[in-house]
């Protein structure tokens, strides 16, 4: 039996003194994708920081593959196979659409083959490959973050809140270039999200964190997924 794609057991963290995940356990399976739900403060991001290795651990331990990264620095796990979306500030605004590009590469000369599969499901950045990032529109810049970490081929993916204050077309675009990359390549994905239907879409199952601890989950082809959802959303 293969080793799962991403477990954590009896993982804590937080920032120096203040506990944020408490004795979080979780699994994802090669190829799945994991929607992690939750209201702001909860502690979904910490969960990724902690993952990707730029917070400590308290307890417990991280196994990618079957190999433990639990004291591994963040461009370890990165070399591993690993690549983070993160929320906010991740793009090198003033270089090139395809210097940012070129940073989930292992090596330039595999540019223009993997530039391939991107400008399929994100087309507008074949004609604008020389353009600053930081001139690009918000919606742009989402899609450029995830263009990125498509671009390294990752084994698993770390998504944080990437549909957040983006227009409806745009969202439908991440979605699909989601659904691609995990149909053509078997990617696993966690993603972080508070859109509902997108993560429905993408996912395969859904767990609500509350506090720092996981406190519900299921399938979201479940008809009542999003109702069970959207009660602690509420709450």
């Amino acid at each position: 039996m293969s080793p799962m794609a991403l477990c954590l057991q009896d993982v804590s963290s937080g920032y120096q003194a203040a506990l944020v995940l408490r004795n979080l356990s979780m699994a994802l399976a090669q190829g799945e994708a994991l929607a992690l739900l939750g209201k702001n403060g909860m502690g979904k991001t910490t969960l990724l920081k902690t993952i990707m290795g730029y917070l400590p651990k308290q307890t417990g331990r991280i196994q990618m593959g079957g190999q433990d990264i639990t004291r591994l620095a963040p461009h370890r796990i990165a070399r591993a196979g690993m690549a983070y979306a993160a929320q906010e500030h991740a793009l090198f605004q003033d270089l090139s659409v395809r210097d940012n590009l070129c940073l989930g590469l292992p090596k330039a000369s595999v540019f223009d083959e993997r530039f391939a599969g991107i400008a399929a499901v994100f087309p507008v950045f074949k004609s604008r490959l020389k353009q600053c990032a930081g001139t690009l529109s918000g919606g742009e810049q989402k899609m450029l973050l995830v263009a990125r970490a498509l671009m390294m081929r990752p084994a698993i993916m770390l998504l944080d809140e990437i549909t957040e204050g983006l227009q409806p077309s745009v969202i439908a675009r991440l979605a699909e270039a989601l659904l691609w990359e995990r149909s053509q390549h078997g990617t696993t994905m966690l993603l972080i999200e508070q859109h509902v239907p997108f993560a429905l879409q993408v996912a395969d199952r859904f767990e609500v964190l509350k506090q720092g601890e996981i406190i519900d989950g299921g399938d979201t082809k479940d008809a009542v997924a999003a109702r069970t959802i959207f009660s602690h959303l509420r709450i």
